[in-house]
């Protein structure tokens, strides 16, 4: 079964050092996610419709709300790689366009060769994390310049428009993009898919249709995507039992709620909230 060896998380997002042997289910972020390997086998990801590889010498590069999934191949030894999922709004701080990594496009394939300094960077923020798991500054920096380098190497970011606005022009339908934004602002996961329809004024299939074009996403990946993230900041940042958690996110049985948490994050949300807790 896979482990959770480190997970950090804080304004930046999250970073996460994973020993995987385990696949999990189609999924997606609201983040920049980019993967390294830094030992063990190599693997794949499968990101939309294709397989890409993750080795020593190729990073898998996966856009905000790019639905994705690993594929661990049975009898193949474990996978120790670091997961970076990152808040659009850090990157901003570095350069105003760098806020469209939280959409589609900002990376212009799925999977690229990473350069000695990136391969480098990765390895010495997996071993500070390992060895100095308290050390969450340290771990920033190093986490600003691997992300900086990867960026600059993967992503077209001279060309991303430097207004917030234009960026959002270019974003799909603004009647899906609104239901969106108040459906992230509730505080419980959207529960019918015909309500999101009537609340835009559009038709059942037309809105399936606007839906994945405007997000990249069809709407009950995206359910699961914000259930996701409301468990990740309950497990993270909150003292209620993993039954109070289950219960809240509307869940009948606790079992469910680890079935779902550990397929879309690989380990049980009892591992996750304790080994994020090793570096506080």
């Amino acid at each position: 079964m896979s482990k959770a060896l480190r997970i950090a998380h804080g304004a930046f997002g999250r970073v996460a050092l994973l020993d995987m042997d385990f696949s999990l289910v189609r999924h997606a972020h609201p983040h920049c996610h980019v993967l390294l390997k830094v030992e063990g086998a190599d693997t794949q990801f499968q990101v939309e419709d294709a397989m890409y590889p993750l080795t020593d010498t190729s990073a898998v590069l996966v856009n905000g709300w790019q639905p994705h999934s690993y594929v661990h191949v049975p009898d193949r030894p474990r996978t120790l790689i670091l997961a970076l999922y990152i808040e659009p709004e850090w990157l901003q701080i570095f350069r105003p366009g760098w806020v469209a990594s939280g959409g589609p496009g900002f990376f212009g394939q799925p999977t690229g060769e990473i350069s000695p300094r990136i391969g480098s960077l990765a390895m010495n923020l997996a071993a500070d994390m390992m060895a100095r798991p308290d050390c969450r500054t340290a771990h920033e920096e190093t986490l600003s310049d691997l992300m900086i380098a990867v960026i600059e190497r993967f992503a077209p970011w001279k060309s991303f428009p430097a207004s917030i606005r234009e960026m959002r022009a270019a974003w799909g339908d603004r009647r899906i993009h609104r239901a969106v934004a108040t459906l992230r602002s509730a505080s419980h996961g959207p529960e019918n898919i015909g309500g999101w329809a009537k609340q835009t004024g559009l038709s059942r299939a037309h809105f399936f249709r606007l839906f994945e074009s405007s997000i990249g996403v069809p709407p009950k990946l995206y359910m699961n995507v914000l259930k996701m993230e409301r468990a990740v900041d309950l497990v993270l940042n909150c003292s209620q039992s993993l039954c109070e958690i289950s219960s809240e996110l509307g869940f009948a049985e606790p079992a469910h709620f680890t079935r779902f948490f550990r397929n879309h994050a690989g380990v049980s949300p009892r591992e996750f909230r304790n080994v994020s807790r090793l570096a506080h």
